[in-house]
């Protein structure tokens, strides 16, 4: 085990040098002069100057792609070109509350998910089953925007029961406040399509030949599909789940921007928009390392949930 992790790790590393190579040929090459952005409009050619010796864009490519590779090894991106902050803070600030929001809708996504498909699964081909995919079907189709605002209107506006927007300094106030309708919403979004997608896996699964064999031995319905459907399904199942980890970081932007929640999805929208280089180089860098980590995650998952599995 320890050696196949230790070969998945150094398997990384030409992928990882590919992933910077081309962020490094994106800002450099497509993403236009930096001094410019910064200087602005009416600026004059030795403050562009300035910048760019500020910057080190005036050096040649070999030692500014160095530098690059030593802020990813440090973890030192230096500062925003926007607000001055350290970057490394920016992304470890605002890492907690994209988590605070990413891990309970996960885990209820996750477990309503699987709840669900097992439920659909005893019933699949009546008219229960039928009406169930219909209704996923109309639910993938209207826009996260529309649940972000007939959730704000009724549970925050007119019940009052949650605000619409505001974080606070407390834990348990931004879990059980703030974060609460954020996850509620995107608890609705993403079930009809893990429901359709967990009800295709076990499904799969439910039509194998161990299952018919099962079947014969007398096991109930219950325990051939909570203990042995369950058990194989749980591969694709773990695949999906923790394949969506890192890009729910990103994806969960349009939540943290109406609601205010200070998290990586927020900032790089605000980054997008100010042109803050050194934001979007850094949280595209890490998000492709965790990429890659959650893979070898799931392969190590896959051997605990089914030792037969052999990890080469």
């Amino acid at each position: 085990m320890f050696a196949y992790i230790l070969r998945r790790l150094w398997q990384m590393l030409p992928t990882m040098l590919g992933v910077v190579l081309l962020v490094f040929v994106l800002f450099n090459w497509v993403g236009g002069d930096p001094a410019y952005i910064l200087a602005g409009k009416m600026s004059s050619a030795e403050s562009i100057a300035n910048i760019r010796r500020q910057l080190g864009v005036d050096q040649p490519y070999y030692v500014q792609l160095w530098i690059f590779i030593k802020q990813i090894v440090t973890f030192d991106f230096g500062q925003s070109w926007a607000t001055g902050e350290s970057v490394s803070h920016i992304i470890t600030s605002r890492l907690g509350p994209s988590m605070m929001v990413l891990i309970p809708l996960t885990v209820l996504e996750t477990f309503f998910g699987i709840a669900l498909a097992l439920a659909i699964a005893f019933v699949r081909g009546s008219l229960t089953d039928r009406a169930v995919m219909i209704a996923c079907t109309v639910g993938m189709s209207i826009s996260i925007l529309v649940y972000i605002i007939v959730f704000q209107y009724g549970f925050a506006y007119k019940l009052g029961l949650f605000p619409v927007q505001g974080w606070g300094d407390s834990f348990w106030e931004n879990l059980l406040r703030y974060s609460t309708l954020p996850i509620l919403i995107g608890l609705a979004v993403s079930i009809a399509p893990t429901l359709r997608l967990f009800r295709t896996f076990v499904l799969d699964e439910a039509n194998q030949d161990y299952v018919r064999t099962a079947r014969a031995k007398g096991l109930s319905e219950r325990r051939i599909m909570w203990v042995h459907v369950l058990r194989n399904a749980a591969i694709p199942i773990i695949t999906y789940v923790m394949s969506n980890l890192p890009a729910l970081l990103i994806g969960a932007f349009l939540l943290e921007r109406f609601f205010g929640i200070p998290g990586i999805g927020r900032e790089v929208i605000l980054a997008v928009e100010r042109s803050d280089f050194p934001v979007i180089k850094a949280i595209t860098v890490y998000v492709a390392a965790a990429t890659m980590l959650f893979n070898l995650l799931t392969d190590l998952m896959y051997q605990a949930v089914d030792p037969r599995v052999q990890l080469k």
